[in-house]
């Protein structure tokens, strides 16, 4: 069974179920990324977030923040969570794209 929840997800209702209950430990922290490097193993893949930021053209920095190793389950569990929830959000905001496509007619900023 997969411990990663959906937080847009309805609790299931099968009384043959336990409760589950989600609780922070201290060492807790939230903390945003917009870089996420992943490695893999036979045993494990270990997701590694940063925050990117460019300077100029020719430079890019990343600093890494946290990285953290989850098993090939779970790792299929969350592909399986943020492929459900970006279908949600696509269907409420629009699709997303991944590279900005320029302006068809009109100037480039």
């Amino acid at each position: 069974m997969s411990d990663i929840k959906s937080p847009t997800a309805q609790p299931q209702q099968d009384p043959n179920q336990p409760t589950l209950k989600l609780t922070a430990t201290s060492e807790y922290r939230d903390g945003y990324a917009n870089s996420v490097q992943v490695r893999m193993s036979v045993w494990d893949f270990f997701l590694v977030f940063g925050t990117m930021h460019q300077q100029n053209k020719d430079e890019v920095n990343v600093q890494n923040f946290q990285g953290i190793y989850i098993s090939p389950q779970q790792a299929k569990a969350l592909w399986n969570v943020l492929g459900n929830n970006l279908a949600q959000y696509e269907q409420t905001f629009g699709e997303l794209a991944l590279e900005p496509l320029p302006p068809q007619n009109g100037p480039v900023n």
